[in-house]
């Protein structure tokens, strides 16, 4: 059971890669360094985006799995073997296995770790918070979608965290319109966080996101002016997925590369969605 003596995370021990079925198509990352630039851009026709909420779909389906088995005594890397096989099973692969050298299917965040914890022998205890984050390719698009779940019973604090950064996912996604600046999508989210005196991750944000797992547009979570003043347009497909903490948002990164912490060991939570830009607002792609 990796945890240090105080209760904080460790790394633990972490099982061999899963295979996929040689019948499933890869993305064109798979086996190399790191992806090719997309020069597709973020704007899609009707038809893709039909094909992005089929791979959503898909991975919000797999946290819906993964999410029964959510328990004490559960480890990580049960709950990545989960989500592995429901994505298979419906003919997708899943994305973030083998992306830039990453060696499972979803991505297990507890407690501390903002984002990208790797499944590993970590057992759930009763009272963590635990964010499941899976990433679906099919039909050669990505759907993208995460969500942080209580393990038995975990402090009104905790779950009052956990509940806020799910409203506040709500509200971004509710000014999402064609017209407006990106930069509304943090301010929303920032100024609801401020009101419980939460912190907002700012170095880790949504993104583009459909024929690349990560295009090169940035949707921040704070109020961040006019420095990404991007214009929303009908056809544009990208995430949101707020990470908010109960204390400091400065970070630390552990020795794997990928694991990123509260530098403080405050509690974060996370939620997200790939949706579309509509005429009117705003249709999420990542619904089971």
């Amino acid at each position: 059971m990796p945890r240090n003596s105080d209760g904080t995370l460790t790394a633990g021990k972490i099982s061999p890669r899963r295979a996929v079925p040689h019948h499933i198509p890869r993305p064109e990352y798979v086996g190399k360094k790191g992806p090719t630039p997309s020069a597709h851009g973020d704007i899609y026709d009707a038809e893709t985006i039909e094909l992005i909420r089929e791979s959503g779909r898909i991975a919000s389906q797999a946290i819906d799995a993964v999410a029964e088995a959510i328990a004490p005594g559960v480890t990580t890397d049960e709950l990545d073997a989960i989500g592995h096989d429901f994505i298979v099973k419906h003919d997708a692969y899943p994305s973030t296995l083998g992306y830039r050298g990453y060696s499972k299917s979803l991505c297990s965040s507890i407690n501390e770790v903002i984002c990208h914890g790797i499944p590993d022998d970590t057992t759930l205890r009763d009272g963590d918070i635990i964010n499941i984050d899976i990433t679906a390719f099919k039909n050669g698009v990505h759907g993208d979608t995460n969500r942080t779940f209580v393990v038995g019973n975990a402090s009104q604090a905790a779950k009052d965290l956990v509940d806020r950064t799910e409203e506040s996912l709500r509200r971004a996604i509710a000014v999402v319109a064609p017209g407006r600046p990106i930069s509304v999508i943090g301010r929303v989210i920032e100024s609801y966080a401020k009101r419980f005196g939460y912190g907002v991750v700012r170095d880790f944000t949504g993104h583009g996101v459909g024929y690349a797992f990560h295009s090169g547009l940035i949707i921040p979570h704070y109020d961040a002016g006019e420095k990404y003043a991007t214009v929303m347009q009908p056809g544009m497909v990208f995430t949101i997925e707020p990470m908010l903490t109960l204390g400091s948002i400065a970070w630390d990164q552990w020795a794997d590369g990928w694991t990123v912490t509260t530098r403080d060991k405050s509690l974060t939570a996370q939620f997200e969605h790939t949706l579309a830009v509509t005429e009117t607002g705003a249709e999420i792609l990542t619904l089971s």
